[in-house]
């Protein structure tokens, strides 16, 4: 065996892949006169918009910001409650806390890691507004009963797809299945542009309110000082946009590189009893934004991470559960038991380095060091 400083790398927990392509038209961008709310803006929202079977795009800032516009565009306001899954990004629930609505969390369910459409009944109430099924780590959720309850009650449906573009379940595309659907392409996403975020929808008339909402509430014709409604300022730029395109241009090839990535830390984890690792369920094509290994009970998490970090291997939780954030549980009341199947989870959780990027031997390094961490005790 070689020396330990010999073997130590250091890889990082997740890489955006730009390229020329990206270059040539951010070039083409900054050599024009339009650096927002341009004509890449519209190519990428007619690609997003293509890709999840979806008839309109709002490009917008960031993911947060979609999900907030769908929020209002669907009339949530304070004295509603929205049911929602404790195991996603804080932004996912954030999204309507600013609009006043009350949070109604769901367990989530032990493999698809999505909340428990068997629950739902049990926790809906006159006051239930809308669902907001999360698409976690690129994974669909059980997202066929949910719509069938949402739709029997009248309910509006928030599709959180930030993790999700890319995937499918039975050969229909994730984001296409809420009345609205969000996406965001932080660096780590399937796809990026730096920050930015797409809200989807068929219906005209929310994606025309989406629309002004993203623009300081302007009306449809964009007179400059003319405001209708409350707005933000949550428009996305050319810059980003045109990052965009590249990148949709280029998604079969990002995916290919994500799908290698993944078959090698299959072969690398092979027949380790102490790890659980990512996999499609039935009927799923999942286009993984995270790589999120589940440890077994006895393996000691917290110090696996520091083990690995000292071999240049960073790792992560994935996710915390938001109901133990201190702000819920010092505004609602949550409380550790409250979602055991969640905290399981979130307690067995952690991502390793994965990206397009990932070089197979860098891939085969973090499986050696990881295994030599948990293994050693």
């Amino acid at each position: 065996m070689t020396d330990t400083a010999e073997r130590t790398r250091t890889i990082p927990l997740a890489r955006p892949d730009v390229g020329p392509r990206e270059l040539e038209l951010v070039t083409q961008v900054m050599t024009s006169d339009v650096l927002a709310m341009g004509p890449f803006t519209e190519r990428f929202e007619e690609a997003i918009a293509a890709q999840s079977n979806r008839a309109y795009g709002v490009a917008c800032a960031s993911g947060t910001a979609g999900l907030h516009m769908a929020v209002r565009a669907l009339g949530v306001e304070a004295g509603h409650e929205v049911i929602t899954s404790p195991f996603s990004f804080v932004a996912s629930v954030n999204c309507f806390l600013y609009e006043g609505a009350r949070p109604v969390f769901v367990d989530i369910e032990e493999d698809s890691l999505g909340l428990d459409p068997d629950q739902i009944k049990s926790v809906a109430s006159k006051k239930t507004k809308a669902i907001l099924p999360v698409q976690v780590f690129g994974r669909p959720c059980r997202i066929h009963p949910i719509v069938e309850q949402a739709r029997a009650a009248g309910w509006a449906i928030i599709e959180d797809s930030c993790e999700a573009l890319g995937s499918s379940v039975d050969g229909r595309p994730l984001g296409s299945f809420g009345d609205i659907s969000v996406f965001a392409f932080y660096p780590n996403k399937q796809i990026t542009t730096g920050e930015g975020g797409m809200a989807v929808t068929d219906d005209p008339a929310l994606a025309e309110v989406m629309r002004s909402l993203r623009n300081q509430g302007r009306d449809t014709d964009g007179t400059w000082l003319r405001h209708v409604r409350l707005g933000y300022n949550y428009r996305i730029d050319e810059l980003s946009a045109a990052v965009g395109v590249a990148q949709m241009e280029r998604l079969a090839e990002l995916r290919r590189g994500r799908d290698r990535v993944v078959a090698a830390y299959e072969r690398a984890l092979a027949g380790r009893q102490w790890v659980q690792l990512p996999k499609a369920g039935p009927g799923e094509d999942v286009d993984w934004f995270v790589y999120v290994i589940r440890l077994a009970p006895e393996v000691d998490r917290d110090g696996l991470i520091q083990k690995l970090a000292r071999r240049g291997v960073p790792s992560r939780p994935y996710f915390a559960p938001i109901h133990l954030q201190p702000y819920f549980r010092s505004t609602f009341g949550f409380k550790p038991g409250d979602f055991p199947v969640t905290e399981r989870v979130a307690a067995s959780t952690l991502a390793i380095p994965f990206s397009s990027r990932l070089a197979d031997d860098d891939v085969a390094y973090v499986a050696e060091v990881l295994t030599e961490a948990v293994e050693a005790g």
